[in-house]
């Protein structure tokens, strides 16, 4: 297979995870035989400040001639974000336009501690019984964070306004996504999340939903309001193991805690995936109080790639090549520094690079 892919390394510690990330691909596609030409592109703060603009012509042109976009964490420091106009921010300026621009409407992010690695979870062993396999599903191009936003001023006081729509359409295409991976997962399990004693568009989403659930009777479903649902994954979230469907900023919140459940953001990697074409990233920030250390945990970008491999590509073996190494070298019991422990041996704590080399000795040795 050959396929082109843009390279958005980002800001902070990206360029550092984007290099073991690519580590990673280059030994998959050696042992393969794939081969992956890469796009460089500027993305995100830095690139405003060498072009302008955080998703400048350029990387809009490397996008639409790749196959696939690997982006890395965007943002720098508080002071050097408030240098930057508002419509101008990586957020607003940069990641939103790419999600509407190639409609990556269906956000994949696994949420996965087994049993050997409970210790990297702030929660009780006994809460977490045999870990976590949990995958959440978000839609990602509508609700409140595409709808209109209006802000204002009258005599006497200020108002803002932001719209949250959905259509039929747009929760239909979701939610087959999440039934189709239920399918794929022991138990079946499917949990809708929403808040439909409250919002109208939630009240849509479940009608919509319910009848999505109609064609694929094998499923176990599940509906659960949101508040419940946090509450639920801090004192039970076992009981979710399998795949969980939620809209765009209620799955925004439920996501980063589900990372704070298993003890670090970087332990979570994502896809966005579209119609035609998508891009994979780490769900974490881009830390540039850490940039340049060579500390980083390149985990989530690694198994960024992996995801890249499977739904872009439909690489499933590939795939589990780099997810197997990455459990291996955890089983062995080495950890990247924001993950070590009092009790963990200096000699098992991992840079950056040190963790990509193991990766990539581990899928060489077929771990």
């Amino acid at each position: 297979m050959k396929k082109k892919l843009a390279i958005l390394e980002g800001d902070g510690i990206g360029p550092e995870i984007m290099a073991e990330g690519l580590k990673v691909l280059n030994e998959i596609a050696r042992k393969y035989g794939h081969e992956f030409e890469y796009c460089p592109a500027p993305f995100g703060a830095n690139a405003y400040f060498s072009h302008g603009d955080p998703f400048p012509q350029e990387a809009k042109d490397a996008c639409d001639e790749a196959d696939a976009i690997v982006k890395g964490p965007v943002g720098l420091s508080v002071d050097k974000m408030e240098s930057i106009p508002q419509d101008k921010r990586p957020e607003i300026g940069a990641i939103l336009p790419l999600r509407a621009r190639y409609r990556t409407f269906a956000n994949y992010r696994p949420v996965y501690l087994p049993k050997e690695l409970l210790a990297f979870s702030p929660l009780k062993p006994e809460i977490l019984k045999d870990g976590l396999d949990i995958l959440m599903i978000r839609e990602l191009v509508g609700g409140i964070y595409f709808g209109e936003k209006i802000e204002g001023s009258t005599t006497g006081g200020s108002h803002a306004k932001d719209i949250c729509a959905y259509t039929r359409e747009e929760v239909a295409q979701i939610a087959h996504v999440a039934f189709r991976e239920a399918m794929k997962v022991p138990g079946k399990l499917m949990t809708n999340v929403h808040k439909s004693n409250v919002l109208a568009t939630s009240r849509l989403w479940n009608i919509v939903v319910e009848k999505v659930r109609q064609e694929y009777p094998e499923v176990v479903y599940k509906s659960i309001l949101v508040d419940n649902a946090a509450f639920q994954l801090v004192v039970n979230p076992t009981q979710f193991n399998g795949v969980m469907l939620l809209e765009n900023m209620q799955g925004d919140i439920l996501t980063d805690q589900a990372g704070g459940i298993i003890g670090s953001l970087g332990l979570m990697p994502s896809a966005c995936i579209g119609p035609e074409k998508g891009y994979v990233e780490p769900a974490h920030g881009s830390a540039p109080d850490i940039a340049g250390r060579n500390i980083a945990n390149p985990y989530s970008m690694i198994g960024s790639v992996a995801l890249m491999l499977e739904k872009c590509f439909g690489l499933e073996e590939e795939s589990r090549a780099i997810w197997e190494a990455m459990r291996s070298l955890f089983r062995a019991g080495y950890r990247s520094h924001d993950l070590k422990t009092t009790s963990t041996a200096a000699e098992k704590i991992l840079s950056t690079t040190a963790f990509g080399d193991m990766v990539v000795k581990l899928i060489r040795e077929g771990a």
